[in-house]
């Protein structure tokens, strides 16, 4: 039997497995790397599992794979990828994330996070448990939210946080209408206060916790990020750690997660497509 082959490349058993691979399914998502860092990594590990051999191509160009949004680099947890047909289904099958955040009061960076500069201290003495909690419900339901400088938002094609990095002037995004569906004070224990964030698409929590301090007459900074839910996966249940990146692991995940996702025609029969489909990559989100 001729072997297949999928955008030049010649497939093996387990490379039409692969192939052969299509919805969504997540993955965690450490501290340190970017989240296109993180994917380039998956892709690499699947391609060199199954053998693919690319002669010459690059091998991100021949897996059809993106995740569902970008996870800062400072920030943990889960992350959503979509696979063959699944790339289609991320950005309208992942509405609302959930996320917890550790913030520190009297203090101010660059990044609004704890990889930037001071840029600002102030006293925080004054501020109470109950200060705290009734600031949060100024930030609850839709609001106007300025966008962090340092960002994946584009000006002129390139990151913001690119042209920051090169000390090039940046002007602040324009407010934008943000949603917040809940906000709940978990833990006080000043300077540092945990936060349960449940948001929908184009929040920053940087800049809640910003918002926060300014709010509140004193300042703060994102000391953590994690990412406990996007859309219906949750990072307790559905988010592959690396040592589960593997053809048979994510056929699995790709089997049970398929009960997460609406019932639509479109969205039927998603698990497997013909190997021999051409595949391209997804940009980062």
């Amino acid at each position: 039997m001729a072997a297949r082959e999928a955008g030049g490349v010649v497939l093996g058993k387990s490379a039409e497995k692969l192939f052969s691979l299509s919805g969504l399914f997540a993955v965690y998502k450490p501290k340190g790397p970017t989240s296109a860092g993180v994917l380039n990594l998956l892709k690499e590990k699947l391609l060199a599992e199954a053998g693919v051999q690319t002669n010459g191509n690059k091998r991100n160009q021949v897996l059809k794979i993106g995740h569902g949004g970008t996870l800062d680099s400072a920030a943990a947890g889960v992350l959503v990828v979509g696979i063959g047909k699944g790339t289609k289904m991320l950005r309208t099958m992942l509405a609302g994330s959930k996320y917890t955040a550790i913030g520190l009061l009297g203090k101010a960076t660059d990044t609004l996070d704890a990889t930037g500069k001071v840029t600002e201290e102030k006293p925080y003495d004054q501020i109470t448990k109950g200060d705290l909690e009734n600031v949060l419900q100024k930030f609850t339901g839709d609001i106007m939210q300025v966008p962090p400088l340092y960002s994946a938002l584009k000006k002129d094609g390139e990151r913001l946080s690119t042209l920051m990095k090169r000390g090039e002037a940046v002007e602040a995004k324009p407010a934008r209408r943000v949603r917040v569906y809940s906000l709940s004070l978990q833990q006080f224990q000043p300077p540092l206060f945990t936060l349960d964030v449940e948001c929908g698409g184009g929040f920053y929590v940087r800049s809640l916790v910003s918002d926060i301090g300014k709010e509140l007459s004193t300042c703060a900074t994102m000391q953590e990020l994690t990412r406990t839910k996007q859309g219906p996966f949750t990072l307790e249940e559905h988010a592959l750690h690396e040592d589960k990146w593997t053809i048979d692991e994510i056929a699995r995940s790709l089997e049970h997660c398929t009960s997460l996702l609406p019932d639509e025609p479109s969205h039927k029969k998603l698990k497997t497509e013909h190997p021999g489909e051409t595949a391209v990559s997804c940009e980062d989100k």
